[in-house]
C-alpha cells in the first residue's frame, strides 16, 4: 500500500518537504497538533509544555521499548491558528542539529484538509542522515494514526 503521506527531498538540498492530505476538516487538522491530549494520543509522546504563541516553546518526552527516555524541544516562531506553524525541532541529547519548521494547514473541501511541512536542516549531510532513519515509515504510521483519532473525534 502506497504511504499518504509524501517526502520530497532533492539531492544536494538541506531540506524536506512533507505533504498529506486528510479526510478532516482544516480546523480538526490543526486541533490535532495544538491541543496536547490529541498530540500526546497519535504521536505516543508525553507532552510536557506546549505554548501555542508567538515565542512560545514545546517540550515532548517518549519513552523507549527499553524504557529509556528521550525528549524534544523547540521555540514557536509563529503561530496563526488554523493557517501555519513555525518552530524549531530539536532532539534532546542526539547528534542531529536543531532543525527549522514550517508547517503550513490548508483547507481543501469542507471535510478534507491538507498539511504542507518544509523542514530545513543544518546541512546536507544531517537532512541525509535524517533519511537513513525508518522516519518516512514513521511520519506516515503517526499521520494514520491522527486522522483515525481525530475522525472519532468529529
Amino acid at each position: 500500500m502506497e504511504a499518504k503521506t509524501k517526502i520530497h527531498a532533492e539531492d544536494g538540498k538541506q531540506e524536506i518537504v512533507i505533504t498529506r492530505e486528510f479526510d478532516l476538516p482544516l480546523e480538526l487538522l490543526f486541533k490535532a497538533y495544538v491541543e496536547p491530549e490529541i498530540v500526546e494520543q497519535w504521536m505516543g509522546t508525553k507532552v510536557l509544555k506546549l505554548e501555542n504563541k508567538r515565542h512560545g516553546s514545546w517540550q515532548f518526552e517518549t519513552t523507549d521499548p527499553k524504557g529509556n527516555k528521550h525528549g524534544f524541544n523547540g521555540t514557536i516562531h509563529e503561530f496563526m491558528p488554523n493557517q501555519k506553524i513555525i518552530r524549531t525541532f530539536e532532539m534532546e541529547n542526539a547528534p542531529f542539529p536543531v532543525q527549522l519548521e514550517f508547517l503550513e494547514f490548508e483547507k481543501l473541501t469542507d471535510n478534507t484538509s491538507k498539511l504542507n511541512m518544509h523542514i530545513i536542516y543544518k546541512s546536507v549531510a544531517d537532512r541525509d542522515q535524517m533519511l537513513q532513519l525508518p522516519f518516512a515509515q514513521g511520519i506516515n504510521m503517526a499521520h494514520n494514526r491522527l486522522e483515525k483519532l481525530v475522525t472519532n473525534l468529529k
